[in-house]
């Protein structure tokens, strides 16, 4: 905890945010980490609540009372020994977790939650600025090798804890860069590729090797899934030449919105256009879609939606229209029902406020186009009875379109990977695979594991960490009989 009577002294503080005309000129992260003595005051509001159950809310359990209240006494170097010990990549997590730790503080009760998302930046942002963050080698190599597909959060984490015990690691990537969605899906302006090039630096140092622009299969991947591979690897290579393989790709598969005139040219899916705006900004060649000077509709509410907001703006859009099929939440959740639970209630990103029209309950019926081209959607309103949606008759009404983004989220991994392997999968088309017991993380195919949203389907980064740490963990008793890795 931090100071006994801080949560009843100081107020939730927020981080500082670059005027919104400022920050759509660029791709530059906007949001400044507290000063020390900022952090300080915000630790000291951590209470001696008995039962931390913001650890609890936390995917990786961080031991959040214990770092703020070494923040509050000026104890950083400790701070992050204590934010490593859980989580392998807190630079990325504090800049784009949701932080459902927050929802679950016993402050958020009846007051502002303690703001551990923004301590974790502090810690983090501090250690870097003074090199405390270091590679760490192993003591002693084992002789074992490791193969990880995907070098998302959940591969990479998984990586960098094998290789910490002495395993010798390859990771392949399909595309040419490491970081999976932190590296493509993210825009720049909420995480910057230089951190992530950082910790790539450090799992190099550690022993890591990477192979990208190498894909582990032949079979054809769907409309919308990035690919920059050149060359294959036959899973079957993989299983003979690595003691354990570990699947660890992301749920790519876009969820798509087949209506009449789906095949108009300006209709994308998100990732269409983020990846390759990602790539422009990494000096790659210019993204071949351009918002600018256009009539911008998202389709779908998530964080993904979001993005596509934010980086429209700084095309120069002429306006950024965003649809959502479920009911409008409310502006407040009922704390006292849903508490220490993720809360359902309005989310508005610095994406939104940088200007965006909102509407809820609407399904899209048709794009409508002149000459191959979108010029507008129908669309109508819905009515939510008993978790069922009806149209309200008469509700149709045209938008004007020059691009549309289906931001609908994703349905599974690309099934190739796992049927190369001859991974079973579960009824949602992930790879089929426990997460306890004597066999967890492992498939039904001899030495091959899976971890991450290949393995639960769509998530957050904070969940691909922790799962992809207990893998390791999984990888190391399945090589060695025993291991020291945490659970």
């Amino acid at each position: 905890m931090g100071k006994p009577t801080g949560f009843m002294e100081f107020k939730r503080l927020s981080e500082a945010y670059e005027a919104k005309d400022e920050r759509v000129q660029n791709y530059r992260e906007f949001v400044h980490h507290l000063t020390d003595e900022q952090a300080a005051q915000q630790g000291a509001r951590c209470m001696d609540c008995g039962i931390p159950f913001c650890s609890n809310g936390c995917p990786v359990n961080n031991v959040i009372p214990d770092w703020n209240d070494l923040v509050y006494r000026g104890n950083w170097k400790q701070a992050i020994e204590a934010l490593h010990s859980t989580n392998n990549f807190p630079e990325v997590t504090s800049r784009v977790c949701p932080a459902p730790c927050e929802a679950a503080c016993t402050l958020n009760i009846n007051d502002d939650a303690v703001g551990i998302k923004s301590i974790e930046r502090a810690i983090i942002d501090k250690a870097g600025e003074n090199g405390w963050v270091l590679p760490q080698p192993p003591a002693k190599k084992t002789g074992r090798k490791v193969a990880v597909v995907g070098s998302g959060p959940a591969g990479l984490a998984a990586a960098q804890q094998l290789a910490r015990v002495g395993h010798d690691v390859t990771v392949f990537e399909k595309n040419s860069r490491i970081g999976g969605l932190m590296r493509y899906g993210i825009p720049d302006f909420k995480l910057d590729k230089r951190l992530v090039d950082w910790r790539m630096a450090q799992l190099e140092a550690e022993g890591v090797k990477f192979t990208t622009g190498m894909m582990v299969t032949k079979a054809a991947l769907p409309h919308g899934v990035a690919n920059d591979a050149a060359k294959t690897i036959e899973a079957a290579k993989l299983v003979k030449d690595f003691d354990a393989v570990v699947l660890a790709g992301g749920a790519e598969h876009p969820r798509d919105l087949p209506i009449p005139g789906r095949d108009l040219a300006g209709v994308h899916f998100a990732l269409e256009f983020l990846i390759p705006q990602n790539k422009e900004v990494a000096g790659d060649r210019k993204n071949p879609i351009s918002a600018a000077g256009k009539h911008v509709v998202v389709i779908g509410g998530g964080d993904t939606g979001s993005d596509c907001v934010g980086t429209s703006n700084r095309h120069g859009a002429a306006s950024v229209t965003q649809f959502e099929l479920l009911p409008q939440p409310p502006k407040q959740e009922n704390g006292t029902l849903t508490w220490p639970y993720w809360p359902l209630k309005l989310r508005t990103s610095s994406s939104h406020e940088e200007g965006c029209s909102r509407d809820w309950s609407i399904a899209t019926k048709e794009f409508i186009g002149e000459n191959g081209k979108l010029k507008a959607l129908k669309v109508v309103r819905l009515e939510w009875k008993d978790g069922k949606m009806s149209e309200i008759p008469g509700s149709e009404f045209i938008v004007k379109a020059d691009l549309v983004f289906l931001a609908m989220g994703f349905v599974s991994p690309v099934g190739g990977v796992l049927e190369a392997f001859g991974v079973d999968k579960d009824a949602r088309g992930n790879a089929r695979a426990t997460t306890d017991g004597d066999e967890c993380y492992q498939t039904n195919v001899g030495k091959v594991f899976a971890a991450g949203d290949m393995r639960r389907g769509q998530s957050l980064i904070v969940w691909a960490i922790r799962e992809g740490r207990q893998c390791a963990r999984a990888v190391d008793e399945f090589l060695m009989g025993s291991s020291t890795l945490p659970r």
